[in-house]
């Protein structure tokens, strides 16, 4: 049997019943239509970097995606690039930036596989994949048919997807972005960033000084896998920002006067997980046990020392779940893919 942990960025899973590398998605589809044929339980894993795999392990037959290829064509403005979905993401990002192709340059350092961007729909200051997918080819394993999907119909949301309200029917075979061919980058969105380059929130700056600003955010954050950085042993933030409806955010209003947040359509606030997380008594650097908050970004929980259990994170995470929705009546919502495990005890 395989071990997962090493599969994962968190360091955490048992053994998968059976285990198979797929290099083309033809043996992908094959691998995982074989497996649904003979009612096997199957997960297809990426770059684990946005996974919990419980200690148990999977049950089933594990499927890694290691399928290669990135093809270009230039359509009027913008350059359309097919990618695979067993490609590492940010090598992509760092091939528009060098390549003069503006549209993802924000979402630097962010690790995982292209595969992975349109199911959480992968987004980090201000922008997110849905503002450059084109199509997504995937299998649907309902109808036993390769699919080719346009935007539209994938359903994006915030961190949100069609593929991940959905899951287990499609398996993504390759992503096709739409770029625009320019050597500035979109408009800085993200206030922190505008900051760390000294423009004004809408200003456009050179990709490559965008790449390099992005990244040192993400670093001091332990949000860019570094071997020699505890911080970054985790699955990146473990919790999504809340969106609130009008009632939830006059409820919060009450309980936390001058609370931080955003205005969104139809009168609903999105609040920072973060700031929730620290006033409800959980800093930086708050221990558990053999697993922590991460000391660099409160939304990271992390497996500092590798020796810890998927149980280990998950009782964190529900301490922090539990504390936030006592002391706000916000309950948090774990932005990972939970496998062999879950938040409810």
């Amino acid at each position: 049997m395989e071990m997962l942990a090493p599969y994962t960025t968190l360091g955490l899973g048992g053994p998968a019943r059976d285990f198979a590398e797929a290099t083309t998605a033809e043996e992908l589809v094959s691998l995982v239509a074989e497996a649904d044929a003979r009612a096997v339980p199957t997960l297809v894993l990426g770059g684990g970097s946005n996974l919990v795999v419980g200690d148990a392990g999977f049950d089933g037959l594990v499927v890694k995606v290691a399928t290669r290829g990135v093809s270009v064509s230039r359509d009027g403005e913008q350059v359309v690039i097919t990618v695979e979905a067993g490609e590492d993401w940010d090598p992509l990002v760092a091939r528009a930036v060098a390549e003069g192709w503006s549209g993802i340059e924000c979402m630097s350092g962010i690790p995982g596989l292209v595969g992975s961007t349109p199911i959480q729909n992968v987004g980090a200051y201000g922008q997110e994949v849905a503002q450059t997918v084109r199509c997504v080819r995937a299998y649907d394993r309902r109808t036993r048919h390769v699919v080719d999907l346009e935007a539209r119909q994938c359903g994006f949301a915030y961190r949100d997807s069609m593929f991940k309200r959905d899951p287990g029917r499609y398996v993504v075979l390759a992503v096709t972005y739409a770029l625009d061919r320019s050597a500035l980058s979109g408009p800085v969105r993200y206030e922190e960033l505008a900051r760390r380059l000294g423009v004004e929130p809408g200003d456009r700056v050179p990709l490559e000084r965008a790449r390099e600003a992005v990244l040192g955010l993400r670093r001091g954050k332990g949000m860019v896998l570094d071997p020699g950085d505890p911080d970054t042993r985790s699955a990146g933030s473990f919790f999504t920002n809340p969106v609130l409806t009008p009632e939830q955010a006059a409820e919060l209003a009450v309980r936390a006067p001058g609370h931080p947040g955003w205005s969104m359509p139809g009168g609903s606030l999105k609040v920072p997980a973060a700031w929730l997380i620290e006033q409800a008594g959980f800093p930086k650097g708050y221990t558990r046990g053999p697993v922590r908050i991460s000391t660099k970004h409160t939304l990271a929980l992390t497996n500092p020392s590798g020796t810890a259990t998927a149980a280990d994170l998950l009782a964190l995470a529900r301490e922090v779940r539990d504390g936030v929705h006592e002391k706000f009546g916000v309950t948090l919502v774990n932005e990972p893919v939970l496998v062999s495990c879950a938040l409810e005890e």
